[in-house]
């Protein structure tokens, strides 16, 4: 290999880095390509440079930004499309390992999806991670930014401090997500593989309904309710439609329960599964009721997360 480095003129590191940088750039445009999807649903008419200037994104400028959405269809009027707009070819991959996957207990399989809110003349990104057999919210954040470093991460460690607060273990946890360059971000890698979490994703947005409803139900049944007019008021009322919604929605699938109250029934107080079946996790939460937007005593605003993990 040496010698094809010599051959072109270059130096394996700045091979590598140009490398590094490519599949940055790759990551970076097919998350941008899923959030102007979602976009254009929602706004059919809105044009390209509108757009560049409310999601100002940091990966290319105005010009490239509107001939990449070009190449995309996207400059005109669209019905709903089930395409795939996460396909991630020449970067990191991995297997849905929810399919066929019978989801039995809490703290088994997150998911997680990125969803943007349009406020004034910008946009702004909430991401969430939810218990998928719960339905408990277990992380969330607010940013200003698209990048791993203000969405995906801060909120799992948001999630691991929360479930870390029950003294409940992640190992063997299946993370599933779309495949945004967030998810396969090297330093969420190293978070999850650090805390032994197997990472999964999917192909199509209906893969991971769960979390993707999620953001419809934050977004549609509290968000627009509220007087939000800055970026610390939608942090202000993200913090709060997290905590009414997993302590006080009820849920058909959890038998009107709500997530909390789920959570608390069949782990908490007798530690059994929802059939009656003895559970192996044995919890021990921080009193339900408290300040904090998940109901667990995580008295952290959702943008300010400090990317400290509460260790073992």
């Amino acid at each position: 290999m040496n010698s094809f480095y010599k051959v072109l003129g270059i130096s394996k590191q700045s091979f590598h880095q140009h490398e590094n940088r490519w599949i940055q750039m790759q990551s970076s445009q097919k998350e941008l390509l899923r959030i102007v999807y979602e976009i254009r649903e929602d706004h059919p008419t809105m044009g390209l440079r509108d757009m560049y200037y409310k999601l100002q994104p940091e990966c290319m400028g105005r010009d490239a930004f509107e001939e990449f959405c070009k190449s995309e269809n996207l400059s005109r009027v669209r019905y709903r499309n089930y395409r795939k707009t996460t396909d991630s070819s020449g970067v990191v991959r991995f297997e849905n390992l929810l399919i066929n996957l019978e989801i039995t207990r809490i703290n088994q399989v997150w998911q997680s999806d990125i969803t943007y809110y349009e406020l004034g003349d910008r946009f702004y990104y909430i991401t969430f991670i939810i218990d998928a057999y719960s339905r408990l919210i277990v992380g969330h954040n607010t940013s200003q930014r698209l990048k791993t470093e203000h969405t995906t991460l801060p909120a799992l460690v948001n999630a691991l401090n929360n479930r870390k607060m029950q003294r409940l273990s992640v190992s063997g946890l299946i993370f599933h997500s779309d495949g945004g360059g967030q998810y396969f971000d090297k330093e969420f890698l190293a978070l999850t593989y650090k805390n032994e979490i197997i990472n999964s994703m999917c192909e199509y947005p209906w893969e991971n309904g769960k979390a993707e409803r999620v953001n419809g139900v934050i977004k549609n049944n509290y968000l627009i309710h509220r007087s939000i007019k800055s970026f610390n008021d939608l942090i202000r009322e993200v913090d709060r439609s997290v905590k009414l919604y997993n302590t006080q929605k009820p849920h058909i699938s959890l038998k009107r329960m709500t997530p909390i109250n789920f959570e608390k029934k069949n782990y908490i107080c007798n530690g059994q599964n929802a059939d009656s079946k003895k559970s192996a996790i044995k919890l021990n939460p921080l009193p339900v009721g408290d300040n904090s937007p998940t109901g667990y005593g995580q008295n952290t605003s959702s943008s300010n997360i400090a990317l400290k993990y509460v260790e073992n």
